[in-house]
């Protein structure tokens, strides 16, 4: 299995980001939309930041919202949007509310031979908007969380 996240930007506005992952999708998905899960592998390490609070209400309709520290920053950072679609445990759709320029994500989950293929497509409403995303360093953080997750599904036994 491919363990390699691929990142690439498929159009003006759009950021496409694929990785597959042992354990089945039921088990992926969940790490996607629990609280005590995504916290454990939804921030990059190496971006110095942390969960101050992580609250998910994955349902079509519900809503989302993290804040996270950092030790650079007096004021927390906020992240929160509303979930367009849920379906378990093949597909999420959400919004980035955070600002004018956020994104609409959606993932699918694939599962093949106990094996899940995770594609997480951004699609921005303007080329501005992604090329200010991609400037800023947030799109970068991809390879390092699916690691994360990668060790976050193994140390919960995905794979058995």
């Amino acid at each position: 299995m491919d363990r390699r996240t691929t990142v690439e930007r498929t159009s003006d506005r759009e950021l496409v980001a694929t990785r597959s992952f042992d354990g089945p999708a039921r088990l992926v998905f969940e790490a996607w939309t629990k609280p005590e899960l995504i916290k454990r592998w939804w921030a990059p390490e190496s971006f110095g930041i942390s969960f101050l609070s992580c609250e998910i209400d994955a349902r079509t309709g519900g809503s989302y919202r993290f804040v996270f520290g950092h030790p650079a920053s007096e004021q927390p950072m906020a992240f929160f949007g509303r979930y367009i679609e849920v379906t378990p445990p093949s597909r999420l759709v959400w919004t980035n509310e955070e600002d004018e320029a956020g994104a609409v994500t959606t993932v699918t989950f694939e599962e093949k031979d106990g094996k899940t293929r995770v594609v997480v497509h951004d699609l921005y409403p303007s080329k501005e908007a992604l090329d200010e995303a991609i400037a800023s360093g947030s799109t970068g953080g991809w390879p390092e969380q699916f690691d994360q997750l990668d060790e976050l599904l193994a140390s919960q036994g995905a794979s058995a």
